[in-house]
């Protein structure tokens, strides 16, 4: 059988394949150290013992064209070579199944010379196996991802992004148009047996419709660098804790340059809308504020609803061609239309706000800020501006490092509000929520960050938090590994010279988070 016949029968050749990476006498194992494959819509994956190999698909779809052997090679290599940027301990190279002149099959790992007569079958790409218990989509299905997760998640997205080439030949908003194609194609390919024609028309009217008004967003984004090779298929499943703690990004979009060049932004947004999607939305709105905090990238609060949006319609007509090609697989097309709601709700237009939440150290400003930022504004929420990572990004110091009595100085505190009323401006400007989050001792600091909001033509709401002088200070004493340089006698002296607004919302902290929480968001809609 020549290379570029493997797959002309189709599935029955996929099937037989499939077979040979799934039988122990290929590997020479044992049967108990096979387990089952996965299967994606491009993709066949068997695990064995402490490898996994994984083939391509025989595939063409409007997204994606795996259709030769000679195809699907380029691709596997490719992917090698892309995903040792993130996991390079994982990506052990490209290895072949092969076929003798006697029709025995042989599978050679990589960096391994085929033998006299032997042919190609198929390429595949040879990683090193890990728990999958550790996938970041099993940590959120068990309720096991950190705080720890969630931050070192954002910053590790930044750091990548960060690192990832630049690409301004072309405009962002003809690669957002790229984009809405494909997923216009396959949402349109879903209907009728998976998608209703009337949600389908509406949401591709509406993300058009979007799309045209963030044109000159987008375009300048792309002209100040934010369009970047990135990781392109950056979910959940493709991510895992690694060894010393720290998450891993592997499995990135291989197969077309084009896909994967993208805003850093719409690289973020998948993994924002999985975490929605699971119903995680304070998680969510944590490592957008981690990453935006990393980067300073305020301006991806003007575009990341729309990318939001496309997200989860490629998520949705992925899913409905899953769904066809195992026969109307009814649990598939029931994932492929929750889906598609959430790409409609991500449009829905929400009036921001800007909310700044006060009182001395130790009340729980933070703590009520993470509560409510998720339940603000458009998705993923609320931009959580904290004085003190202002102040210690300011300096140049890490979050937890703590500061000398200058680094709070009038003066000093002086360019920390003005960085978080300026920000704050932005941001609404952007149409995102904002929470300032300060203690807000002083009336100049008060009417300032009302007045950023008055500018920005939306709503304000101080909401100011009381708490024993004795309570907070307990508080205090008791914080490990936080930002916050407070200390008891800080506390003591802020109890007795501060006095709190007359004309912001007072809440009493001895109260549970979500009940302030809950009565902060009322106050908001009722502004």
């Amino acid at each position: 059988m020549a290379a570029s016949d493997t797959f002309s029968e189709g599935d029955k050749h996929l099937e037989r394949l499939a077979a040979f990476l799934s039988n122990p006498k290929t590997h020479g194992v044992h049967a108990s150290a096979i387990s089952d494959a996965i299967e994606t819509h491009g993709a066949m994956i068997f695990l064995v013992g402490d490898r996994a190999y994984k083939i391509k698909k025989p595939v063409a779809l409007p997204y994606m064209d795996l259709s030769t052997v000679a195809r699907r090679r380029r691709i596997c290599r490719r992917e090698v070579e892309i995903n040792r940027r993130t996991a390079p301990d994982i990506y052990l190279g490209v290895g072949e199944v092969v076929v003798g002149r006697d029709g025995h099959w042989r599978l050679l790992g990589p960096d391994t010379d085929r033998a006299d007569g032997e042919r190609l079958v198929e390429s595949v790409v040879v990683m090193r196996r890990f728990d999958d218990g550790l996938l970041f989509d099993r940590l959120a299905e068990r309720g096991a991802l950190t705080d720890h997760d969630l931050d070192a998640l954002a910053v590790t997205i930044a750091e990548a992004h960060s690192e990832a080439p630049k690409r301004r030949q072309r405009s962002g908003a003809s690669r957002v148009a790229d984009v809405l194609e494909i997923n216009t194609s396959g949402l349109e390919a879903g209907v009728p047996e998976v998608f209703e024609a009337a949600p389908v028309r509406d949401l591709v009217e509406r993300t058009e419709a979007v799309a045209a008004h963030l044109r000159s967003p987008l375009d300048a984004r792309a002209r100040r660098g934010a369009v970047r090779r990135c990781h392109g298929d950056l979910h959940l499943r493709n991510v895992f804790r690694g060894d010393d703690g720290q998450p891993v990004l592997f499995d990135a979009l291989e197969f077309d340059e084009d896909l994967a060049t993208i805003d850093v932004a719409y690289d973020l947004a998948f993994i924002l809308m999985d975490l929605r999607h699971r119903g995680l939305t304070t998680e969510a709105n944590r490592v957008w504020n981690g990453w935006v905090s990393a980067t300073g990238d305020d301006g991806a609060a003007a575009v990341l609803p729309l990318f939001l949006s496309m997200r989860a319609a490629v998520r949705a007509h992925v899913g409905a061609t899953a769904a066809v090609q195992r026969k109307l697989d009814s649990a598939k097309s029931d994932e492929a239309r929750r889906y598609l709601e959430q790409a409609r709700q991500a449009l829905n237009p929400v009036v921001p706000a800007v909310v700044a939440i006060g009182g001395i150290s130790g009340t729980g400003k933070t703590t009520l800020a993470r509560a409510v930022a998720h339940l603000l504004g458009p998705p993923p929420g609320a931009v959580v501006l904290r004085s003190d990572v202002v102040r210690k990004r300011q300096l140049g110091v890490a979050e937890t490092e703590r500061l000398p009595k200058a680094a709070y100085e009038p003066a000093v505190s002086s360019k920390v509000f003005a960085e978080i009323h300026r920000r704050a401006r932005r941001l609404a400007e952007f149409g995102s929520a904002v929470i300032a989050d300060a203690v807000y001792g002083r009336c100049e600091d008060r009417r300032a960050i009302a007045r950023a909001a008055g500018r920005a033509g939306t709503r304000f709401l101080g909401v100011w938090l009381e708490l024993p002088k004795e309570e907070a200070q307990s508080r205090v004493a008791k914080r490990r590994g936080d930002a916050s340089d407070a200390t008891v006698d800080v506390v003591a002296k802020q109890a007795t010279s501060i006095v709190s607004p007359r004309n912001w919302l007072v809440l009493d902290a001895t109260r549970p988070v979500a009940e302030l929480a809950a009565e902060v968001v009322e106050a908001v809609r009722n502004h």
